[in-house]
């Protein structure tokens, strides 16, 4: 696995954190976030789906930035004490919700919402009458979710707490990094994330799309295929454990 040397993506906290990871295994990376976060101002709407938030049969968070913008509200509103289930996609969002005291699921064999849609807890939680969902995410994605549960009777909302904007960043300066440093390998965490790489790539993306790229779930490799990417690894989830797993798998291509 030595021989990677991966463009990291995440915003720049989770970027240096996966980096450093990467480099305990002694995997080269390069990193250059494409996702800035930017919390949503405090609407109207947000207060109502606050003060709905206790009637709430299951609430999930789908990202560790909506997890933290979560609490802080929940804090700031006087909602410490919360008795129904929480339910997180991945380990890392889970924990955070657990530090702050709640009852918080997760799937164990899986980093997606197709392995959250499995847990029978989440399954108990909304198929009771009545059942009440409500998501807590950044603007736009996981439209599965919602559908899937709804199909099983429960009534679901979104709450958007956040965007992602992408960073200011000279022109050039992806394919710049990329030829400077010899990446073989580019890793998203999301749709949005590929996005922002396309973008950032204009008109170097045929060549850009040549090289390997490591992407979280079936719907961002869906993306990625119809853009042009020509060698897409679904990891099943985009936590350390699974690129690292992903990256063992997949052989070091030859430039």
């Amino acid at each position: 696995m030595t021989g990677w040397r991966l463009l990291l993506t995440r915003p720049a906290d989770d970027c240096a954190a996966l980096a450093a990871v990467l480099a305990g295994q002694g995997i080269s990376s390069s990193c250059l976030p494409l996702l800035d976060i930017a919390p949503l101002p405090v609407s109207d709407k947000i207060r109502q789906a606050l003060a709905q938030l206790p009637g709430c049969s299951a609430v999930i968070v789908v990202s560790k930035p909506a997890a933290r913008i979560a609490l802080d509200l929940l804090d700031a509103h006087g909602l410490q004490s919360l008795s129904m289930p929480w339910f997180s996609v991945g380990a890392a969002t889970a924990q955070i919700l657990r530090d702050h005291g709640l009852d918080v699921h997760f799937p164990a064999d899986g980093d997606d919402s197709e392995a959250l849609l499995q847990l029978s807890r989440l399954r108990e939680a909304v198929t009771g009458p009545g059942a009440q969902v409500l998501i807590l995410r950044g603007e736009g994605g996981r439209e599965l979710l919602a559908e899937r549960l709804r199909a099983l009777g429960a009534s679901v909302e979104y709450l958007e707490l956040y965007r992602r904007d992408l960073p200011a960043y000279p022109p050039q300066e992806l394919p710049r990094r990329i030829a400077a440093e010899r990446l073989n390998g580019l890793v998203v965490s999301s749709g949005q994330g590929f996005e922002h790489l396309r973008q950032m790539a204009g008109d170097a993306w045929p060549a850009m799309a040549q090289l390997p790229l490591f992407v979280p779930s079936p719907r961002v490799a869906e993306l990625a295929h119809a853009a042009g990417a020509r060698t897409v690894v679904d990891c099943r989830g985009a936590s350390a454990a699974a690129l690292l797993t992903a990256l063992r798998e997949h052989p070091v291509p030859v430039l």
